[in-house]
């Protein structure tokens, strides 16, 4: 598949993965045609037929079940490395610094990390960084896709089509429960100059975003 069909595709499954509204509903047709075209319709055929078989409060309804309520599911792909530890925060950081160097405009209105906004910004950049920037968040996306096929969601199609796309093997993702405030302040203690044990850091100079591992090419021994 070339460059130009998985840029289209990157863009298709941002839309399908936001939050169902009319303008959504009117371009199925066009959604379909696409996937059809990429020979990528069977994989996500099920969230299709959902889309065009349900009324749309009903699919708003799905939607926020799916998951606003299940955090297993989230959408914010930070969520699910770092909870809501202060490294979250800094890998926010780093993703807006890479957006803003490929001059993409960050919506306020979502976080940076939000899986549609990811994809959506994998549809504007060339081949190679698109699919580089891909292999190092298909962990993430792989297990948010495990989670939705647990619970039998229609959605979990389009994780299954990401894997497919990048060029890595994902790996089982390995959770250490994050460290919060108050689990640091008893475990280490104060600093010697009074300072809570996370807040005392040196500065370090800005990264290229990571999402989780470093990936294992697809084939390698």
């Amino acid at each position: 598949m070339n460059m130009t069909n998985k840029s289209k595709l990157f863009n298709v499954y941002s839309c399908l993965l936001t939050y169902p509204d009319d303008e959504l509903l009117a371009a199925l047709p066009a959604i379909t045609t696409t996937l059809e075209a990429a020979d990528a319709l069977a994989t996500v055929q099920p969230l299709v037929d959902l889309l065009q078989s349900n009324d749309l409060i009903s699919l708003q309804e799905n939607y926020v079940a799916t998951f606003d309520r299940t955090p297993s599911h989230s959408l914010h792909i930070f969520e699910h490395v770092h909870g809501e530890s202060r490294d979250r925060g800094q890998a926010m950081v780093d993703l807006v610094d890479e957006y803003r160097n490929a001059g993409f405009d960050v919506v306020d209105s979502e976080l940076p990390d939000y899986v549609p906004l990811f994809l959506e910004f994998l549809s504007l950049l060339d081949s190679e960084k698109a699919l580089a920037l891909l292999d190092d968040a298909v962990h993430v996306l792989a297990h948010i896709g495990k989670n939705l096929e647990r619970n039998e969601s229609p959605y979990q199609g389009i994780f299954t089509a990401l894997e497919a796309l990048a060029r890595v093997e994902a790996g089982a993702m390995k959770f250490e429960a994050p460290r919060d405030m108050d689990e640091a302040m008893v475990m280490f203690g104060t600093t010697a100059d009074g300072c809570e044990p996370l807040l005392n850091k040196k500065p370090q100079a800005a990264q290229a975003v990571k999402f989780y591992t470093q990936p294992v090419v697809k084939g390698a021994c």
